[in-house]
């Protein structure tokens, strides 16, 4: 296991504004956390509130300014290193006194911490020279969370100049916020969310901070989020091919998460984290021999030692027992835990109201949603301000949303530039085109609706910071869209920091008295939910090509069954209740499988 931090956990991104200024919160007790690089007004926005908090001097980047996008990415990492920086150095002058920042960072780690036994050591000294010596060394010891950044690969917008006329690639949103993350001052990871996007990864190598030094180290490192091995295995390559190192893998389930559910063939996570567990060493080594070669290529000193490679693994962790199997038996170095983090406003960005939303929520107000622009599966909250907003609209007869920010524009049905399907502009056409066709009324409710659903994320999910910093003028901004994992539902109150980093480590329980499943379960659900949703969606005009799919889907189910049912034993040692209660939850999934039988329904 690889070991960078003093904290075996980080905070995922989370929506736009939820973690933006997370490292503001949480860095300077050694937890790493990851900030979206999506919206950039946001991300201005947020400068100018941290600059005036902090009392530093604020000079606003305006949309007139060029390049403005990736100077503002720039200057807002800026701020937020010298700001953390700033943190520590205070830090560190402080005395460890019970309610010092200091000495939280030290009760915040994990037990088997050798520097939380340093600690312990020094609380105990009763000498004081050896008592100060030992507070140096544990001043001298504390470093920073990694301020670590997201881009998600699928917001690649191309963006036109004041003529009319598309500006170079290099100008596209992603590409953008990528050269606003070199060119900053931050020596952290950049996130790629959202698959592959060969326009970014071949960018990558016009930074020397992306390449090794002649000490094989990178001052930049990238993080790939991936669903499933083989993911990992073709991005990973084509990295390797670009010179360009993959330092860590970042598992998440497919469904089991926060924000955008990728779903997966049907593979869920226990399997997929056995695969890379069996195949991690000989996929590093094949990933070097291709990085190697192609840094002889470009004339770049080749690093002797095969650079590191974290594993690490998010989406639904509830548990100090799953965090610790994750760990132990899968070897993963590190586990991310997301939605729980938006219950604690000291670590997270997210207004009142929304705020005591989530706190009542249970597991009815948690789905899998359609509202995204993008056309992905959505986890989201109901009864939302943004949900209330939109059916207001709608009400009103004027649905969709004015698009300002264009970030998930994406359609060019009715226009040949790019608009959003949540927008008032393709709403109208769309809702115009539908009543033309003359459907049956059943028809036509239901293709009405599927336009209606989607909703403004641009908006939604940057509102909070701004409603919370004081910057939101207009009412029309102050609509809030949240995206919590289902996982939130076993998760109710508003806690501190050192409470759930306590739950993270065994230390403190900040579940509710809802029954929760072990996350292989809450996984193993949410997939059978959505292959019987796909088969009946699919089942009237079934082609061969989609009965293929829902087979092969249901048959990687039942494998992944299969595989829990040998992994009991190991999962609960000594642990015969809760074997078989689990084992009685495996089996129902399997018959829902089964009585769902694709074949069957055809011939009926």
């Amino acid at each position: 296991m690889v070991q960078d931090s003093p904290h075996t956990f980080h905070i995922p991104v989370m929506g736009l504004a939820f973690s933006i200024d997370t490292p503001l919160k949480v860095a300077r007790f050694g937890i790493s956390s990851v900030a979206s690089l999506s919206d950039d007004a946001l991300l201005e926005c947020t400068r100018q509130h941290y600059s005036q908090l902090y009392q530093k001097p604020y000079i606003p980047i305006t949309t007139k300014e060029e390049d403005y996008r990736a100077k503002r990415v720039t200057a807002f990492l800026n701020l937020t290193d010298e700001l953390v920086a700033q943190q520590v150095q205070e830090m560190r002058r402080q005395n460890f006194t019970p309610d010092s920042d200091l000495t939280k960072y030290f009760t915040l780690l994990p037990d088997h911490s050798p520097l939380k036994a340093l600690y312990l050591q020094m609380q105990q000294a009763e000498n004081p020279p050896q008592k100060q010596e030992l507070q140096q060394e544990l001043r001298a010891a504390v470093v920073a969370g990694s301020i670590d950044v997201n881009i998600m690969t699928k917001l690649d917008r191309v963006n036109y100049g004041k003529d009319g006329e598309p500006l170079p690639q290099e100008y596209t949103d992603a590409l953008a916020a990528l050269r606003g993350f070199a060119q900053s001052t931050v020596r952290s990871s950049v996130v790629f969310s959202a698959g592959m996007n060969m326009r970014l990864y071949g960018y990558l190598d016009q930074f020397p901070c992306f390449l090794p030094d002649a000490k094989g180290e990178f001052e930049k490192k990238v993080i790939i989020k991936v669903s499933d091995y083989r993911s990992a295995m073709v991005q990973g390559k084509v990295l390797a091919k670009k010179g360009i190192w993959v330092s860590e893998f970042r598992i998440e389930s497919g469904l089991n998460c926060g924000g955008h559910a990728f779903a997966t063939d049907g593979y869920l996570i226990g399997p997929i984290l056995e695969e890379f567990k069996r195949n991690r060493g000989a996929l590093r080594e094949e990933l070097y021999s291709l990085f190697s070669a192609a840094l002889a290529a470009k004339g770049i000193h080749v690093p002797v030692v095969i650079p590191a490679q974290r594993l690490t693994v998010q989406g639904g962790i509830g548990t100090a027992q799953e965090d610790i199997f994750l760990k132990q038996h899968y070897g993963v170095d590190a586990t991310g835990w997301g939605t729980p983090f938006l219950l604690v406003p000291e670590a997270t960005t997210v207004d009142e109201p929304t705020l005591q939303q989530l706190v009542k929520a249970n597991q009815e107000d948690l789905y899998l949603s359609p509202i995204s622009p993008l056309g992905v599966p959505f986890n989201a909250l109901r009864g939302t301000s943004s949900e209330l907003q939109k059916n207001q609209r709608i009400e009103r007869g004027k649905p969709g949303s004015p698009c300002e920010k264009k970030h998930l524009v994406s359609n060019t049905e009715f226009t040949d530039e790019p608009i959003c399907t949540a927008s008032r502009k393709y709403q109208r056409r769309k809702l115009e085109q539908l009543q033309k066709m003359q459907l049956a009324p059943e028809e036509y409710k239901a293709e009405e609706a599927k336009v209606l659903a989607k909703e403004c994320l641009c908006d939604g999910l940057a509102t909070s910071a701004l409603l919370l910093f004081n910057m939101s003028k207009k009412a029309a901004t102050k609509a809030v869209t949240i995206c919590p994992g289902p996982n939130l539902a076993y998760f109710s109150g508003i806690f501190r920091l050192q409470e759930m980093v306590g739950h993270i480590y065994g230390r403190f329980n900040a579940l509710n008295h809802t029954y929760r499943p072990h996350m292989f379960i809450n996984e193993l659900k949410m997939y059978v939910e959505y292959w019987k949703k796909k088969k009946d969606e699919q089942l009237e005009d079934l082609t061969d090509k989609q009965l293929k799919y829902l087979q092969s889907f249901r048959s990687n189910l039942q494998d992944g069954i299969s595989y829990y049912k040998l992994l009991l034993p190991t999962l609960f040692k000594d642990q015969l209740d809760r074997q078989a209660i689990m084992l009685d939850e495996l089996l129902d999934y399997e018959e829902q499988l089964l009585f769902g039988n694709v074949e069957n329904a055809v011939a009926m």
